[in-house]
């Protein structure tokens, strides 16, 4: 089984602080390097290809117009409808979604901003490459019966 590109860079970050801990200092590409030769792979680059690589293979889901959907927008759960879909290059698509209900996006208490429809660009798998800063996805889809 290969690991996941997030799960590698993880690892990465967390050798990089148990190192400064101890007081040798690690760029991020040298902990990246570190980890892929710990699984066994030449460099960070042939890993984090065949990572890539399995991820794809595995996740092939397709959308469509109308397809009822769910998943999580900026850490909230929805369901909603597929508006409009185009493919991109690299195997993404850019995503247009209406919320059956209207999502507040803020997580402030004393301000709101709630969004019923979106546009977002994703991978075949329905993961959205952009993140926030805690390292989850801005969108998540999973196909609804």
């Amino acid at each position: 089984m290969t690991t996941s590109i997030d799960t590698m860079k993880q690892q990465a970050r967390r050798l990089r602080t148990s190192m400064a801990a101890r007081g040798v200092p690690l760029t991020l590409a040298q902990a990246l390097e570190t980890v892929a030769h710990t699984l066994g792979h030449r460099d960070w680059n042939t890993a984090s290809a065949l990572a890539t690589q399995a991820e794809a293979s595995n996740t092939n889901q397709s959308w469509s117009v109308g397809q009822t959907v769910g998943g999580e927008y900026l850490g909230q759960s929805f369901r909603g409808t597929v508006l409009g879909i185009a493919q991109l290059p690299q195997d993404r698509e850019r995503i247009t979604l209406r919320f059956d209900a209207p999502l507040d996006v803020v997580e402030f208490d004393s301000f709101s901003s709630f969004r019923q429809r979106v546009t977002a660009v994703i991978g075949r798998d329905g993961v959205s490459p952009k993140k926030r800063s805690d390292s989850t996805p801005h969108l998540r889809l999973t196909a609804q019966n």
